[in-house]
Order: C-alpha cells, then structure tokens, then sequence
C-alpha cells in the first residue's frame, strides 16, 4: 500500500462528478483533500471514516500545513491509541465547502477560472457525506468499519447510515445532535452577520483584492468560541482576572484575560480559515434536521441501518448538551439499532471531545473492538 499515490498524507483528487446536491444542483468536477493512515487491509474490512467538527480538517493526526501545529485529534488517532493507526486505515477528509483543498467558496470555478466565492452552490450535511461516498469509492473501500464524529462531525457521522445503510458497520457520534435548535441557529446567525458586516466581505468578492473580511470573521470566532466553553470552565481558567495589569484601565482594551483569550481566539482563527466557507459550513449545519430529511420522523432515518452506534454526550455541554443525545439514542432504539450511550463529566464544555480525556478514549477504544 506504501506504493499506491492515493494513500498518505497531503493527498488530494479531483473526481469528475457529477455531485447532485440537495438543493438541486450538480457539482462537476469535486475536489476532494484528505489524509489516510495505516494500511487497507486484503478485505478492506478496517478502513474508519473520521469526520472532522466546523473548523478543522483533514489534518487529524499531522502537522498542520499552514499553523505548523500539531493534528487536532492526536490524543484519539494514532499507533496504540483508541483509533488506532497500527490496526485500522484511517480516512480523514476536508468536508465539502470548506477551505483546504475541497471544493467550495475559495477553490477555483472551472468556468470562470477565478474563486466561486458566493457563486458556490449552498450545502447540506448530506452533500458532505455524499461527496466522502465518492472520495471511499476512488479509494476501494466498499465498507466502512465505522465512521466517527464529534460536533459537526458527529452529524456527519450520523448521516452515514442514514444516507448509505449498507456502506457503515458502525457510528461514534460524540458531543453532536441530529438537528440545530432555534438557538444554535440563532449563534450561527450572529457570526454570519459579522462576517457580512465588514467592509471586506464585499458581498464575498474579496479574494482579488487580497484584504478578506478578518475583522468580522474574528468577531464570528470569539462569538462562537464562547459556545464550546462552559461556564465553571472559563471561571477556573480565567475567572475576572485581570490581563497584564494590576488595576482596570477605564478604557476598552483587553482588561481581563478571558477577553484577551478570546481576542486572540480570533485573530489566529483568521490566518488559517476562509470567511465565506464559514457562512456556507454554518448554513450547511443551521440546515441539518435528520428527521426533517425522512419524514419527520427521526427513528425512520435508522430503519434500515444495520450499523451499531455509540453515542457520548458530556454533562457541561451546553451547546449540544444530553438531552439531544437522548433524543438520538431513543430514535435508535425506536427504530430496533443497537446503540450505546454515555455521558461523561468534563468541565470543559463542548470542546472536552478535542481535549484530553482517558473515559472517552476508553469509551471509543471499547466500542471500536466490540465491531465485528
């Protein structure tokens, strides 16, 4: 397998298409950027599907090509680990719309040979998971293991089985849920409407000019930044601490570390991300509703799945928090799946998924062995 180009890191295909999205348009050609891990086995019976949250990427367990940091999972992928690379072939890919070497806003528009910007089509979940279907076809994987998720990812990997019930023996849905609430949408809206506020943004024609929209993508980052914190986390962390300073500076500059943390949660969040694909990526999530897309019902979205899944909530989560887990999980039964489901305790918020963690490791390390 060292041998064949399509295995490895940094790799990228464009496939002919065409995509036929789920509002009603076709993409040709899909670009498609992604990283494998390990080896394929004879049966192709190990490959595992990682899906990647809002603003990550491919770069699961590698460094980071433009921030020179390290994969954003390194905890969970890797030789020995839970997700491990010495037993399973690991596919990690950008999703669909997003800016690292998938086709979406940024990317080239073969038709006019300058950036589709606001001229790419709108996506869903489903478009993504449509697309990583093509990208596991161009591989040779017939059948995934499992697909593995957490956040926007978690609904990606929901949407799996959902979408090809014969192609996925198994789903971890971690920290996710099968719908954005009036709430979710509501954060989502205010960080679009920053992006867009910025003289910039230039109704997302930006890219010629060289001077993207940072000062309103950054406002996008800190705003939704405080959603996968909690409460008790930021107060351990930061609590009114003072920045740098023994007394308030009766000005507006950073005077306490959590506004400094989050000023500097935007800026690098600019170096690094495309402002029109964080409209499209939060659209495609504002958009998602596994029910909505069987008839209402969400249970029927697993009807004809033969997967097992595994869902993990944790209890400070109050973007996602557990009742939304248990809604799933209740679907699941509902629709006669075999499912797991657990909630860990973490004073981390949303983001404890990303973070260090030795009950999920032991959680996702279980389940995957349990997979016949």
């Amino acid at each position: 397998m060292s041998d064949d180009q399509r295995f490895g890191l940094s790799r990228s295909i464009t496939l002919p298409g065409p995509l036929q999205l789920d509002g009603g348009i076709a993409l040709s050609p899909v670009d498609i950027a992604y990283e494998t891990y390990g080896a394929l086995n004879a049966d192709g019976s190990n490959a595992i599907l990682i899906c990647h949250a809002l603003t990550m990427d491919q770069h699961v367990a590698s460094v980071h090509p433009r921030t020179g940091k390290p994969g954003w999972w390194l905890q969970m992928v890797g030789p020995g680990k839970p997700i491990d690379t010495d037993r399973y072939f690991v596919i990690c890919a950008n999703v669909l719309g997003s800016c690292l070497g998938s086709s979406g806003p940024a990317s080239i528009n073969p038709a006019t040979g300058a950036p589709w910007a606001m001229s790419f089509p709108v996506i869903t979940i489903r478009d993504m998971v449509r697309a990583q279907a093509m990208l596991l076809d161009y591989l040779g994987v017939r059948c995934l293991r499992a697909v593995v998720g957490g956040s926007m990812g978690g609904m990606q990997a929901l949407s799996w089985p959902a979408t090809f019930p014969g192609r996925v023996r198994a789903a971890v849905v971690i920290a996710s849920t099968a719908r954005h609430t009036a709430q979710n949408i509501a954060f989502h809206e205010v960080g679009r409407q920053a992006v867009m506020a910025d003289p910039r943004w230039q109704g997302g024609d930006y890219y010629a000019s060289g001077e993207p929209p940072i000062a309103g993508l950054a406002v996008a980052r800190m705003a939704a930044h405080i959603t996968y914190l909690s409460e008790a986390g930021l107060t351990e962390k930061f609590g009114r601490r003072l920045q740098a300073r023994e007394a308030k500076s009766f000005g507006f500059d950073a005077d306490f570390q959590v506004e400094s943390y989050l000023r500097h949660q935007g800026i690098s969040f600019v170096d690094r991300f495309d402002a029109n694909s964080y409209l499209y990526i939060t659209r495609a999530m504002d958009y998602f509703d596994l029910a909505e897309e069987h008839g209402g019902m969400l249970a029927s979205a697993f009807r004809a799945a033969s997967a097992r899944f595994c869902v993990v909530s944790f209890d400070t989560d109050w973007l996602y928090p557990t009742a939304e887990s248990r809604s799933i999980v209740h679907a699941l039964n509902a629709s006669g799946a075999a499912a797991s489901f657990v909630e860990l305790s973490s004073p981390y918020g949303h983001d404890a998924f990303l973070l260090e963690s030795p009950e999920l490791n032991r959680v996702v390390d279980g389940f995957l062995r349990s997979v016949a």
